[in-house]
């Protein structure tokens, strides 16, 4: 991580292990990320604590923990295509960009797609594409998707989304009403149906349908 020192790193990579990251690729993508560039204005001195941030259009940088358990729950493989609904700040996407072989990412809001699609470019992740996008949809141009992960919350799994998924496939995401705790899922698809597992509580920003404002 290029904005910590050797300590820091230490410190950041431990606080995942106490929270239950344990995969070695997981770990290793996380600390090749620099949440630091991410993170913006009055709470860039707080982007390497392990709590969720304020970004852009009133949208969050989930905690590290969060996200790398959401990562280790995907079981992301090198040759995996995966969709993202939710690009907020990018981090996601860039710690997934580190593990599959192409990540797409949908994004409601136009600011939030422009900024984080400039720090991928800056970044050299020439295997992320953001783009802006209903995410309640989908992407079903690029369908279907080996892995999909979902960074906002929904009551149940969206059906287009299930739809998308490939047999074998796996989709990560927080489901329950915006206002309480909601619950982190994982759904398999087999040839016999959809599998559900509950992973721990959450609390996530609503998925909502339609385009943002424009924030330009």
């Amino acid at each position: 991580m290029s904005g910590l020192d050797p300590e820091k790193t230490m410190q950041f990579l431990f606080s995942l292990r106490s929270r239950g990251v344990t995969d070695a690729r997981v770990l290793a993508a996380m600390e090749q990320v620099d949440r630091g560039l991410f993170v913006k204005g009055l709470f860039a001195e707080r982007a390497y604590d392990d709590t969720p941030l304020p970004i852009a259009c009133g949208q969050t940088i989930s905690q590290p923990s969060v996200v790398g358990l959401m990562t280790q729950a995907l079981k992301v493989r090198p040759r995996d295509t995966v969709l993202e609904i939710g690009t907020g700040s990018g981090y996601q996407a860039a710690i997934l960009s580190k593990l599959a072989r192409r990540v797409y990412t949908v994004e409601r809001h136009k600011r939030l797609v422009r900024e984080t699609g400039d720090l991928f470019r800056a970044l050299g992740m020439t295997n992320v594409t953001a783009m802006l996008s209903d995410g309640s949809f989908g992407l079903p141009e690029q369908a279907p998707f080996d892995r999909i992960i979902v960074t906002a919350a929904a009551e149940d799994p969206p059906g287009p989304l299930l739809a998308q998924l490939k047999i074998g496939g796996i989709m990560v995401l927080p489901v329950g009403q915006s206002d309480a705790v909601q619950t982190l899922i994982r759904v398999t698809r087999t040839e016999d149906g959809l599998d559900y597992d509950e992973l721990l509580p959450v609390r996530f920003v609503p998925l909502l349908e339609g385009l943002g404002k424009d924030e330009a």
